[in-house]
């Protein structure tokens, strides 16, 4: 694999058919927690104010039926420690949903332990809900022997719920595993700075000339004569020395030895600027979470900080090894890889994801970022099936063809938009809109004056109708009688209502319209140092 990928499908699936036998670095999931609830994207309008629109992107409520109880007897058959474990589980926890979810995770981890090489390291990410069951799949299928650390990140600040009657302490952290595949594994150690109380404390003298911070450290050699350290005179004290007679006299020169007063035993000045900070440690509390204000935030459920996939990275992989990422979600994992020169791959279940996954490394990358997108249909035969197999991904897929930004509806609910577009085209700084239908089955005239009445009704200024049938002559003259709107800013006039095919759209054919705004928040852009731009580009007409 020399390449960075992309995967649209079910990550098991994936993993099996494309994914080569120890041919990944290191790998970092973020699974869906067994919290039994959905999360969704909220979306925000470009003119500052909170949309109420939100669209699903994935549910983590698993339930105990025929696919979970399949996935269980799979394992299990399978022998082995993690078909024991799994076995151990059923035992305590029947047939109900957290039995579910593992059953999902088993054949997942025992995957992911194929494809990693020798020397890889795996980061799971996950709450308290699950993690105990977690952890102990983890060690049936890398060996409890390699279980390496217990990272606790620092997610969210106090919740303030005490006086509402909560009568438990408030979570505040996830937990991160750490596992190897051996006892021979890529590290590079990582330092975080040190905290003000301690460089008050330790480094509390300044050199007047350079007005660096140091401290004073012991030049006595520790275990003495038994440790065959020197005994001589030095500056009136005699003693065991760390150093010998000639380096203690270099030390002297450069100025890096202090006697206090005479008769004092010389110290050692260790500068502050000279010390790489506090080795990583397994409490990280000093990488914040995504508010709601983050510049970093695009939109998506349980987004994670770049900074927090930097580290991970930085410390688990050199430049040019392979990161993957099987629940990739926004592509957190994808875009620090890429901003640190590594390889990766990234798997979702959703198109939704695809989709944001797609503009984020266009907004952050441009054309630097080189990846090749697999499951995306590229042919009316393709798009076809995945109509077939699944309608609410086909329409996904669609407005991510024309990057409208999908629009919440209940299953069975037709409220005639699927999606919308948003733009600005005059000094009023009031959000205009596309509203977009998508239909994947037969279509007729019927469905353009659908549109008309929803046009009228969302007061939108253009309608876009896609179609992964045929458009029919009735259909383009009903369109056509829907006039035009006049932008007075382009000077020009845009056909009010828009008719296009899932074919006209995979060749190349485009909405008509003002420069539309960004269907979600702009990712920073990558600057020549491969740090995080905390600038984020405005939409300028």
């Amino acid at each position: 694999m020399k390449e960075n990928l992309l995967y649209y499908g079910d990550n098991l699936d994936v993993m099996r058919r494309y994914l080569p036998d120890e041919s990944v670095d290191l790998i970092y999931l973020d699974p869906p927690f067994k919290s039994n609830q959905e999360y969704n994207v909220l979306f925000a309008e470009k003119n500052g104010s909170q949309s109420h629109s939100q669209i699903k992107a994935f549910s983590d409520t698993w339930h105990w039926d025929q696919i979970a109880a399949k996935s269980y007897f799979d394992t299990v058959e399978r022998g082995g420690l993690l078909s024991e474990t799994l076995q151990a589980f059923y035992k305590i926890l029947g047939c109900n949903d957290m039995m579910a979810y593992l059953a999902m995770m088993a054949p997942r981890l025992a995957e992911l332990r194929r494809i990693l090489k020798p020397t890889g390291s795996i980061y799971l990410h996950c709450d308290p809900t699950a993690g105990h069951y977690l952890k102990l799949l983890l060690d049936s299928v890398f060996n409890k022997t390699n279980f390496r650390t217990e990272i606790i990140w620092k997610r969210s600040s106090a919740h303030s719920d005490a006086k509402q009657g909560r009568k438990q302490h408030g979570r505040i952290h996830d937990k991160i595993f750490f596992y190897t595949k051996s006892d021979e594994w890529l590290w590079n150690q990582i330092y975080t700075p040190y905290k003000k109380e301690y460089i008050d404390s330790f480094y509390r003298y300044i050199e007047s000339e350079t007005g660096r911070r140091y401290r004073l450290g012991d030049l006595t050699g520790p275990g003495g004569k038994r440790k065959g350290n020197p005994k001589y005179e030095f500056l009136g004290i005699t003693k065991y020395w760390r150093y010998s007679k000639k380096n203690m006299e270099k030390l002297l020169q450069e100025g890096r030895i202090v006697q206090s007063h005479p008769g004092a035993v010389p110290a050692y000045k260790r500068y502050l600027d000279e010390m790489p900070g506090v080795p990583l440690q397994d409490i990280w509390t000093d990488i914040p979470p995504i508010s709601s204000q983050a510049k970093e935030r695009l939109g998506y459920p349980t987004q994670k900080p770049e900074a927090l996939l930097q580290r991970i990275i930085q410390t688990s992989s050199n430049e040019g090894d392979v990161v993957f990422d099987p629940f990739c979600g926004c592509g957190t994992t994808i875009a620090a890889a890429q901003r640190l020169n590594r390889q990766w791959i990234g798997v979702d279940i959703t198109y939704l994801a695809i989709t944001l996954i797609k503009s984020r490394l266009h907004d952050a990358f441009g054309e630097a970022a080189q990846y090749r997108l697999n499951g995306e249909p590229v042919s009316l035969p393709d798009a076809c099936a995945l109509a077939k197999q699944d309608r609410y991904q086909f329409q996904w897929w669609a407005l991510g063809l024309i990057n409208a930004r999908p629009v919440e509806q209940k299953k069975g609910a037709d409220h005639g938009i699927d999606g919308k577009i948003f733009f600005h085209d005059d000094d009023s700084g009031k959000t205009k809109q596309i509203v977009v239908s998508v239909k994947s089955g037969h279509v007729n005239v019927a469905h353009v004056r659908d549109l008309i009445g929803v046009l009228d009704r969302e007061d939108a200024q253009i309608g876009v109708l896609i179609s992964l049938g045929k458009i029919t002559k009735p259909m383009t003259a009903e369109a056509a009688a829907a006039g035009f709107y006049r932008s007075e800013l382009w000077k020009k006039d845009y056909p009010r209502l828009q008719l296009f095919t899932i074919e006209e759209l995979m060749t190349g054919k485009a909405v008509l319209s003002p420069p539309p705004s960004h269907p979600f928040k702009k990712a920073p852009k990558a600057n020549s140092n491969n740090h995080l731009d905390q600038t984020f580009f405005e939409e300028k007409n």
